[in-house]
């Protein structure tokens, strides 16, 4: 059985990081923020989420290659990862989101939203899709 708790979700990006969080008991995902990758305070404002929120449990996406394989955008969400393990004393898992960014760019198209018009949107809706994919996994486990 899953422990219960709110748990969040981070699309990291170059550019910007989107965030989504769980209700306590992982039924419902909805986007919370969505923060500038280079903003000098950005571990700072994640501490402050952190706290606020106080999670059970992170979750990074992790765009691995389709093949598989760690590409460069891989190894910077796993770099982003490890300093979440530095800031916080939080369970960190890495997921597969291959298809997050796809996934949410086409549901908010499928809504009538434009993707280039609303790209915080779509960081937030990656989140939120990665958190759902990471949520299912472990209900599937447990």
């Amino acid at each position: 059985m899953m422990q219960r708790g709110r748990r969040i979700a981070f699309d990291y990006g170059d550019v910007r990081i989107g965030v989504a969080v769980s209700d306590p008991d992982s039924i419902l995902c909805s986007p919370l923020t969505t923060l500038k990758t280079t903003d000098k305070t950005l571990f700072t404002q994640i501490e402050d989420i952190l706290r606020e929120i106080e999670p059970v449990q992170l979750f990074v996406g992790n765009p691995a290659l389709l093949s598989g394989k760690e590409g460069t955008a891989s190894q910077k969400a796993v770099s982003f990862a490890q300093h979440l393990r530095e800031i916080s004393t939080i369970e960190v898992i890495m997921v597969d989101e291959r298809m997050s960014t796809v996934s949410a760019s086409r549901n908010l198209r499928d809504s009538g939203i434009n993707a280039k018009a609303a790209k915080n949107s779509i960081d937030m809706a990656a989140a939120v899709a990665i958190l759902e994919f990471a949520l299912e996994l472990q209900k599937g486990s447990s």
